[in-house]
C-alpha cells in the first residue's frame, strides 16, 4: 500500500462515507430496487440506518462485536451494513437461501452478537466476546474451505478503503453514475458495488438473486434506471450476451462493465463487446483475502483470430505483487488481516518477506512483461496425468475452441488404473452445421485442439453448468458427480 493510499484510509470508516454523502446530498437517489419498486435518498438511508443502529445497540451491540446479516438483498440490507458498522462492529452476511445449518454454523463460529433479518428485525444472541481490534474490523466474509466447513476472511475499514480509493483513481464516479449491485453481500464483487457509490454520492441500483439470473428481465432494468457502471462475473455477462437481447435496449448510459470471480472466455467476451462498443471493459482479479489486486483493460476491438483469454493484467496501485515458484504472492492496502479463529492457517497464508506480509493466493500466473500478469490456473487444479502436468483450466479452454460448446468445466478425480481420471462437463449449442456435439465428435475436436494427455476421458452434456450462490461454476459439486456420489 503507498503512503498516500495508507494516509487516506487511516482514521476513516466505511460508515463515514455514508454520514458524508448524507450531507452533500440529501436528496439524492442512494438505493434504487427495482423487484420492490422502492427507493431512498441519502438522507433516507442515513436515517434507517441510524435506527437500526439504535436498535441494535438497545440489543447490546457494541464495538468489537459481530453481528450476522441474514435477509435478501434489498434497501433494509443496505441499510443494515451502515447501521453495523456505525457502532464498530463488524456484519457477518451470509446466503438467506442457503441451507439453514451452514449459517448456523458461520454465526457460531464468529460468535455474532445479533442478526439482522428480513424487515431490519433484530434478533439478540447470546452474548459473545468482544475483540478490540485496533485494525478496525468491517465484515467477515465466509468462503469455502478445503476441510468442508467455511472460513472466516477478516478484512478491516482499511482493506476496503484502499480498494474504494482504487476504483475512484481508475474508474472516476461522480455522483451521476448508477451502480449495479448483482453480487450478494456475502461476495466479496459487493464491497465495490456498495461502498464505492456511497463514496461519490451515486446511486446503488440493487439486483436480487431471481432478477439477477434472468436474463431478459435483466437488460431492461439497466436501461431503464440508467445503470453506468455494471460488475458481475463473466457467467452473468456471458447470459446477458445471449438471452438479454441487449440491442433491443438503450443502454447508452452504460460506460463501464467490469467483470470478476472466473475466466471470461474470449468468444463470450468479444461477442459482448460488438454488442456494447465505446465502453470501456475491465477485467478485475483478486480472491476474497485480497479483493481486487490487478486490472487489465480490455481493448475496443478483440482479434477475430484470438483463443485465448486476456490477463488479468498489472498490480493495483495500492498493492504489490511477488512471483515464488509461479505462485502469486501480494502485500499491501487491501489483503486480509486474516482467518476468524484459524491461527495456524492465517500462518501458513503468508509468506513474510522484505519487511511486508504477502499474502499466497495459490493461482499459478506467468509474467508477460512490462508488470503485466497472465493467469495459469488453481496450484489445486493442476494433476499429473501420463507424467505430464495438467491444468485443467487449460482443458476448459480448449473445449471452448468448439463453437457449439457455450459452457465447459473440466474435473480430475482418482482412478485406479490411470491414476486420475478428466471428466469434461460441456453445455452446447448448435455448431454452424446445425448439429449438436456428441462423444465422439468432442473425442475428435479434442484431439485436435490440445495436447493428447490433456483430453478428456470421459465427457458428460449437461443443461447447464450447476452454480455457487455467487454465480461461480460449483466445482466441488460436478467433482461429486465425477466421483459417482
Amino acid at each position: 500500500m503507498s503512503g498516500q493510499a495508507k494516509d487516506a484510509a487511516a482514521g476513516r470508516s466505511l460508515s463515514d462515507l455514508l454520514d458524508a454523502s448524507a450531507a452533500r446530498f440529501p436528496g439524492r437517489p442512494a438505493v434504487f430496487d427495482p423487484a420492490a419498486g422502492g427507493e431512498v435518498s441519502y438522507a433516507e438511508l442515513a436515517a434507517r440506518a441510524e435506527a437500526l443502529a439504535a436498535a441494535l445497540a438497545a440489543a447490546g451491540v457494541g464495538a468489537g462485536d459481530r453481528v450476522g446479516l441474514c435477509l435478501p438483498k434489498s434497501i433494509d440490507s443496505v441499510a443494515g451494513v451502515f447501521a453495523i458498522l456505525k457502532l464498530g462492529a463488524a456484519y457477518v452476511p451470509v446466503d438467506a437461501g442457503a441451507p439453514a445449518e451452514r449459517n448456523a454454523f458461520i454465526f457460531d463460529d464468529c460468535g455474532v452478537a445479533a442478526v439482522v433479518g428480513p424487515g431490519g428485525e433484530v434478533e439478540a444472541r447470546a452474548p459473545s466476546p468482544r475483540v478490540p481490534s485496533p485494525e478496525g474490523l468491517a465484515y467477515i466474509l465466509y468462503t469455502s474451505g478445503s476441510t468442508g466447513q467455511p472460513k472466516g476472511v477478516m478484512l478491516t475499514h482499511a482493506n476496503a478503503l484502499s480498494f474504494v480509493d482504487w476504483c475512484s483513481e481508475t474508474f472516476s464516479p461522480t455522483e451521476g453514475d448508477r451502480f449495479s449491485s448483482h453480487a450478494p453481500f456475502h461476495f466479496d464483487l459487493s464491497v465495490l458495488d456498495l461502498y464505492v457509490p456511497v463514496k461519490h454520492g451515486a446511486a446503488i441500483v440493487l439486483i436480487g438473486e431471481a432478477l439477477g439470473k434472468n436474463a431478459r428481465e435483466l437488460a431492461p432494468v439497466i436501461a431503464d434506471y440508467g445503470i453506468t457502471m455494471w460488475y458481475s462475473t463473466p457467467t452473468v455477462l456471458r447470459l446477458l450476451t445471449e438471452f438479454g437481447a441487449l440491442g433491443e435496449h438503450d443502454l447508452s448510459k452504460l460506460r463501464v462493465v467490469n467483470f470478476a470471480g472466473e475466466v471470461f472466455p474470449v468468444k463470450h467476451l468479444r461477442a459482448l463487446r460488438e454488442l456494447l462498443p465505446g465502453r470501456r471493459f475491465f477485467n478485475l482479479y483478486g480472491p476474497t483475502e485480497t479483493n481486487v489486486c490487478t486490472a487489465h483493460e480490455i481493448p475496443a476491438e478483440i482479434p477475430a483470430g484470438r483463443e485465448k483469454p486476456y490477463p488479468i493484467g498489472a498490480p493495483c496501485s495500492n498493492v504489490e505483487a511477488r512471483i515464488e515458484e509461479g505462485e502469486l504472492l501480494i502485500a499491501g492496502g487491501p489483503v486480509m488481516l486474516g482467518y476468524w479463529n484459524l491461527p495456524e492457517r492465517t500462518g501458513a497464508a503468508f509468506l513474510e518477506a522484505d519487511g511486508k506480509r504477502w499474502y499466497r493466493t495459490g493461482d499459478v500466473v506467468e509474467d508477460l512483461g512490462g508488470g503485466v500478469l497472465d493467469y495459469v490456473g488453481r496450484r489445486d487444479r493442476m494433476v499429473k496425468r501420463r507424467g505430464f502436468r495438467v491444468e485443467l483450466g487449460e482443458v476448459e479452454a480448449g473445449l471452448y475452441k468448439h463453437p457449439a460448446v457455450v459452457e465447459a468445466a473440466a474435473v480430475a478425480v482418482p482412478d485406479p488404473d490411470s491414476g486420475v481420471h478428466i471428466r469434461a462437463f460441456v453445455v452446447t449449442g448448435e455448431d454452424a452445421g446445425g448439429k449438436r456435439p456428441n462423444v465422439v465428435t468432442m473425442k475428435l475436436f479434442c484431439n485436435k485442439a490440445m495436447l493428447g494427455y490433456m483430453v478428456p476421458d470421459s465427457f458428460a452434456f449437461l443443461d447447464a453448468l450447476p452454480k455457487t450462490s455467487t454465480d461461480k461454476t460449483d466445482y466441488q459439486t460436478l467433482a461429486a458427480i465425477a466421483r459417482g456420489d
